[in-house]
């Protein structure tokens, strides 16, 4: 909005030139949605508890296993992915290029799976029913965007179906009318990882910071002509709007951070982890960097496998590898203490996003 309003006054004030750069539009983005966060956190938090807004605890077998771990957290407010979804719209209506349709459609796919996982909250505590939204009709949702989607961009003349692959610089793969399908497998995995990974305060929203960093250079890089023709990568024309998106994600996400460090004030719960994942998730797809989700994702994805492992022993073996899933349930069980977990795991996400950095280069 004000790169609208004000880049054209340049004309009687030199220094409205500086709303023509992305670098600067990034910055003060990720800054507003810190602030924003930062100063409307404790009224949304108050209001939540307010409204009973807080976390049911799982029942069963399981639960007895982390009845301490668990216990702990119940009646803490969640929905908190509110806070999230206003601070990254609010911040992106400020700073992005409105019109660019890849800022119109990354919010769009954020919004539509925030809203998903505000119904799956809403649920779980209206009905105290702790798995929430079915899971069927939740994956429907999800299937339902990718493939919206993924047939916008098979649609757009601009936009290659080519799938390119981190660390070859020569080998790619035309999927051609499957990309539509691919690109939903994207979002819908990406979604769903980080919903698992919300498990321990501060791990989510910690990992996905440096997941937004790492997109937000990739994008910037995309979408310049210069730069993506010298490090041999698909230059995506007005992509580069969308490190300003991801740098907003980093201001909204070490805003909530804030109140959600241990022992958390609040959780985000559905509404922010299922919107977060599908944001960068449809980042990904949009600046072609589907593949690299796998190793900047490290963390998500070693939650999501442990949970597909675990099915697959238990029903094949009748045994399982872990003691319990996702990841970090494990580690707890084994006498970790919930801060090393995450901490640890920060480690392991930030390394992966460097490693995905070298990717520009190491071709």
């Amino acid at each position: 909005m004000l790169y609208h309003l004000l880049y054209p006054l340049r004309e009687i004030w030199f220094g409205f030139n500086v709303f023509k750069y992305i670098t600067f539009r990034a910055a003060a983005g990720a800054v507003t949605a810190f602030l924003i966060s930062i100063i409307l956190g404790p009224y949304v938090i108050k209001w939540l508890y307010s409204l009973k807004i807080t976390q049911q605890v799982r029942e069963g077998k399981e639960v007895a296993k982390l009845s301490d771990f668990h216990r702990s957290k119940k009646d803490t407010a969640t929905m908190g992915g509110l806070l999230i979804l206003l601070a990254i719209v609010l911040s992106t209506l400020l700073w992005a290029d409105i019109f660019n349709k890849y800022i119109i459609l990354v919010l769009f796919s954020t919004l539509w799976l925030g809203i998903v996982g505000m119904i799956d909250d809403a649920i779980k505590v209206i009905k105290k029913r702790s798995s929430g939204l079915k899971p069927f009709v939740k994956l429907q949702c999800q299937i339902l965007l990718g493939l919206l989607i993924g047939a916008f961009l098979y649609l757009d003349p601009q936009f290659s179906t080519t799938l390119e692959l981190p660390f070859l610089k020569k080998l790619a793969i035309d999927l051609g009318v499957f990309y539509i399908f691919f690109s939903c497998l994207v979002i819908i995995g990406s979604s769903n990882a980080v919903n698992l990974t919300d498990g321990l305060d501060g791990l989510a929203i910690g990992t996905m910071i440096m997941i937004a960093f790492t997109y937000t250079a990739m994008s910037y890089v995309a979408g310049h002509i210069k730069f993506s023709s010298y490090l041999n990568i698909f230059y995506i024309p007005g992509s580069g709007e969308l490190a300003v998106f991801c740098a907003i994600l980093i201001g909204a996400c070490l805003g909530f951070l804030w109140f959600n460090s241990y022992p958390a004030n609040v959780f985000m719960g559905d509404t922010g982890s299922l919107a977060l994942g599908g944001a960068i998730g449809t980042v990904a797809v949009f600046i072609k960097k589907e593949l690299l989700l796998f190793l900047v994702g490290g963390v998500y994805v070693m939650e999501a496998i442990s949970v597909i492992l675990q099915v697959i022993s238990f029903k094949t073996r009748g045994k399982r590898i872990f003691l319990m899933t996702p990841l970090h349930h494990h580690f707890q069980l084994k006498g970790w203490p919930d801060n090393k977990i995450t901490v640890r795991f920060w480690i392991i996400g930030l390394i992966c996003a460097l490693l995905s950095l070298a990717t520009l280069k190491l071709r």
